[in-house]
């Protein structure tokens, strides 16, 4: 068969006429070194590990575990990826623009990039094949090299059409222009506050903590961990990876990503924590945000199949209903 699976039509990478082509716009490319990525990430980790072994203090490290956690979970986890992306949930703008912002805090990459990044490599894992360097699928050291300092060049890429709420939204323009200098006031502050060791951990640590993990975690979620689900055809299954939970605000169920990604709750078994969906949920009690999708609320999707009986389902047994009930 050249179809492509009917849930690809609606993606913002636009696939190619059949299949064997749409395959080789993510599989015939090269890795070369990123002088950029490599040197931002090289100079963060120099300033977490030299500068925070020096200036160590318990509130410089108290500054880090917190505002850590403050940017994966509002602004990776809620704002990047699962408002910004997927627009699993509707809020106000200025909540929308808050929660970006704290994404760009992350270190990764500005809005853009991230949506432009994040959307190619779920489109070419979800095809039959795709390059290594989109499929996490070399050696941990080599994986580690490629995706913290280097990019893929492809020969003749997918086109990516942003709509127009991210591509024309002109805050998002001036972020992804200036997404590094985002971290400077913040510097500046921490340094009148607490000298050095502030900005050694609350910026340098900060952002290699959330690059470094970032690629860690899909680097684990691609390779190992438990599968609740299998889209038939992919060249790449997510995987549950149970034990970064909560380090990972819950993004680390990346299988039932991989199922639904359009839902707004990750975690949809009973034992599967999720600490971005439960703020996502005490925000809706307060007005703050609304129309929070999940599982029964996307189109089924054909190649999508269970592998087992899966836990005590926290979500409605309507979504249960939309899976087929084929057992490989």
């Amino acid at each position: 068969m050249n179809a492509l699976p009917e849930s690809l039509r609606s993606h913002r990478v636009r696939s190619q006429a059949d299949r064997l082509a749409s395959v080789r716009s993510v599989s015939d490319g090269r890795v070369v070194w990123e002088p950029v990525r490599s040197l931002w990430f090289t100079g963060m980790a120099l300033g977490a590990v030299v500068g925070g072994i020096a200036t160590f203090s318990w509130p410089a490290f108290a500054l880090f575990v917190v505002s850590t956690a403050t940017v994966l979970l509002l602004g990776h986890s809620l704002g990047m990826h699962r408002k910004l992306i997927h627009d699993s949930f509707a809020c106000p703008k200025w909540l929308e623009y808050l929660l970006v912002y704290c994404g760009v805090q992350v270190g990764l990459a500005g809005p853009i990039g991230l949506v432009r990044t994040h959307d190619l490599r779920d489109y070419a894992q979800r095809l039959p094949d795709c390059h290594d360097y989109l499929a996490h699928r070399r050696a941990f050291a080599v994986d580690a090299w490629w995706q913290l300092h280097c990019e893929l060049r492809l020969s003749a890429p997918p086109r990516i059409e942003i709509e127009a709420r991210i591509a024309e939204d002109r805050y998002y323009r001036f972020l992804q222009r200036t997404w590094m200098w985002q971290h400077l006031p913040w510097a500046l502050a921490f340094f009148a506050i607490g000298g050095w060791g502030w900005v050694f951990w609350g910026v340098c640590a900060r952002v290699t903590a959330g690059v470094f993990g970032h690629w860690l975690v899909g680097y684990f979620a691609h390779n190992h961990g438990g599968m609740h689900h299998e889209v038939r055809g992919a060249a790449v299954q997510g995987r549950n990876v149970r034990w970064m939970s909560l380090l990972t605000m819950g993004e680390c169920w990346h299988n039932n990503h991989h199922a639904f990604p359009g839902s707004a709750r990750l975690g949809l078994y009973a034992g599967e924590w999720d600490p971005g969906w439960w703020l996502l949920r005490a925000c809706e009690r307060i007005g703050l945000v609304w129309r929070l999708r999940l599982p029964e609320d996307l189109p089924p999707r054909e190649e999508l199949h269970r592998l087992e009986p899966t836990p005590a389902a926290s979500f409605a047994d309507a979504a249960s209903t939309r899976l087929t009930r084929t057992v490989p």
